[in-house]
């Protein structure tokens, strides 16, 4: 019987969820700003409050690595390692793309979608980078790989051997920069108001703590894609 803490910031949501075996038993999350580092311990205390459990009593913790926001991520990770140390607790790590689309096959979110069944579903969660980039992965239902984890550019070519036999559905905070450019393509769908979210991490958390899939807690870190490119101060007048 395992208690897993799970922590979501690799975009502006942060977003942390308690589960004992598998079962939701709290949640609290918020979206709009990256303001992890002031949220993120609160909502580790009132999850933790709401579900009248301890810190000591949780068995691991589980973080989403990514890809993402690099603050975001370090945060997030920063805060589970620290956990993790100090209770002498397994850390999990939980990629970011995977469990956003296997929560999306796994829901209805999809069914309104007028797709054919001719021919075969696919899901590209999508996260944004910058201008017309996306970081984003293409898995089947049941989450397994069709198009590893990528930095793409999006142009009218993107995707397109896929897209030319399959129906791709596109979600999450970047797959706005796609619907122009894929509006003309009858087998590109589009689900809106997508984001990630600590309570879809449980099923990959949990599947990963029975069979002993933890992380090295002194040299784990986040899956970042991208190196950091911090912005230039503008001069001053």
């Amino acid at each position: 019987m395992a208690v897993i803490l799970h922590i979501e910031t690799a975009t502006t949501v942060c977003s942390v969820a308690l589960a004992k075996d598998g079962v939701l038993l709290s949640l609290k999350e918020q979206n709009g700003d990256y303001s992890h580092a002031e949220n993120l311990t609160i909502f580790i205390e009132d999850v933790l409050q709401q579900a009248k459990i301890t810190i000591s009593e949780i068995d691991a913790v589980a973080v989403s690595k990514g890809p993402g926001s690099y603050t975001g991520l370090r945060i997030g990770v920063s805060t589970a390692k620290g956990l993790c140390y100090s209770l002498d607790k397994p850390l999990i790590a939980v990629d970011t793309l995977k469990y956003l689309s296997l929560a999306v096959a796994s829901s209805n979110f999809n069914s309104s979608l007028s797709a054919s069944e001719e021919l075969p579903t696919l899901f590209c969660p999508m996260l944004d980078a910058r201008r017309m980039e996306v970081y984003c992965a293409i898995y089947n239902a049941e989450g397994n790989t069709v198009h590893g984890i990528s930095a793409e550019i999006i142009d009218e070519h993107s995707f397109s051997d896929i897209l030319n036999a399959n129906q791709l559905v596109f979600f999450g905070d970047g797959s706005a920069k796609c619907k122009e450019v894929f509006s003309t393509n009858k087998n590109a769908f589009f689900i809106d108001d997508i984001v990630p979210s600590a309570k879809d991490m449980i099923g990959l958390s949990e599947y990963a703590f029975n069979t002993n899939q933890f992380e090295d807690v002194a040299y784990f870190e986040p899956f970042y894609l991208k190196d950091f490119v911090a912005g230039k101060k503008k001069a001053e007048l």
